[in-house]
């Protein structure tokens, strides 16, 4: 059996080597390092993926949230509420902008940010809401959006977990995560769905007016070279990363069903059993699993963790402590936060390998040893 991984990147290259090696051998003798053809086909090749009209490369995901708050002329003291139960850069990204985030719970089930909460922290401060899709799973796109154009607010999608992943709405429609909110947001760091060799991030719009403004801050607050019309920053996607990830984004896809069906292995081997709770599926949301997820129910989630790890097997905790609970939010007021879901999900959750290269060995595997911990 190959040796276990969270995510295993260089056999998903293996499969791919000649493709990419061929795409970055030619970024290397074009010499055109920076934006460019290839970048700009592949932005164009993610906007028809996403069916999205605008989509901007830049440097990281957390880039990405940043100068999407930028865009939106955000000002010091302005609300924006996010969920807790989230990888810090959500919510850094607003700290960094002297913005003030605002914490509310998630849904139990999906693990995204719950509306009913959301709605009731709404204040006269509040300028923009960013929901996250957590794991793959999408939030409750329609509920938020009723929410934000009842109140005029702004919706930026953190999509950095969910590329590919599909919404219904209630008639039926669909559209790609990171399409339906005003911006939306992604990373292609390297154990993403689809991830780069290294950091890249790319923002989505449908709004011309915004995808304009975006492009313009994301080089320096420029539309003309050496004429700068705004405050912005340095945040681009280099070519040789472009020409990987229009690679993997034909390949896209495929990895996600490659997912799937790790998923529904683990499925089958878990259902039914109270010590643990599969990964839930909400009507509007097929789950494109960038982490497969279980909740411990019976048996002590960080004694099953090191278990694992002694049988070789990996496993992570996402994430171990909330936002509102980390040090660097104290001065928001972090401790003040009442939060129970979360705190509880802190202490619950675990999340099992999950990639495109992993095999029914490996996995049957796993699945033996969590339930040998489990029936000890």
């Amino acid at each position: 059996m190959r040796p276990l991984q969270m995510v295993d990147t260089k056999t998903q290259y293996q499969k791919i080597k000649q493709e990419v090696d061929a795409a970055v051998i030619g970024v290397l003798e074009s010499s055109q390092f920076i934006g460019g053809k290839v970048v700009n086909d592949f932005a164009d090749n993610l906007a028809k993926y996403n069916e999205v009209k605008h989509v901007i490369p830049c440097a990281n995901g957390t880039d990405a949230l940043q100068i999407s708050m930028m865009a939106l002329e955000l000002q010091p003291g302005d609300e924006v509420i996010t969920p807790s139960f989230t990888y810090i850069a959500t919510v850094e990204a607003a700290a960094l902008l002297k913005l003030k985030p605002v914490f509310v719970e998630v849904d139990k089930e999906t693990f995204c940010i719950d509306p009913a909460a959301l709605e009731k922290a709404i204040t006269p401060k509040t300028k923009a809401i960013i929901p996250v899709h957590l794991y793959g799973h999408a939030a409750n796109m329609e509920a938020i959006m009723a929410i934000a154009q009842k109140h005029n607010l702004y919706v930026i999608e953190d999509n950095a977990q969910a590329i590919g992943c599909d919404y219904t709405f209630a008639n039926g429609s669909k559209k790609k995560t990171g399409s339906i909110g005003h911006i939306g947001c992604t990373s292609f760091y390297p154990s993403k769905n689809l991830g780069a060799y290294g950091d890249a991030g790319a923002i989505f719009t449908n709004d011309d007016a915004l995808a304009n403004r975006l492009k313009m801050i994301a080089i320096h607050g420029q539309a003309k070279r050496y004429y700068h019309d705004m405050v912005g920053c340095n945040s681009r996607l280099d070519a040789i990363q472009a020409a990987i990830l229009d690679i993997k984004l034909k390949h896209l896809d495929e990895y996600i069903d490659a997912r799937r069906k790790a998923a529904a292995f683990y499925d089958k081997a878990f259902s039914g059993n109270s010590a643990i709770t599969i990964p839930y599926r909400a009507a509007y949301s097929n789950h494109v699993f960038h982490q497969y997820t279980l909740l411990v129910n019976t048996v002590n989630r960080d004694e099953l963790h090191q278990y694992l790890a002694d049988n070789g097997i990996p496993s992570m905790i996402y994430y171990p402590v909330p936002c509102h609970k980390q040090k660097m939010f104290e001065t928001f007021g972090g401790s003040d936060y009442h939060l129970p879901v979360t705190d509880w999900l802190t202490e619950k959750v675990i999340s099992l390998p999950i990639h495109t290269e992993l095999d029914e060995e490996q996995q049957t595997f796993i699945v033996s040893k969590v339930l040998e911990f489990i029936n000890k």
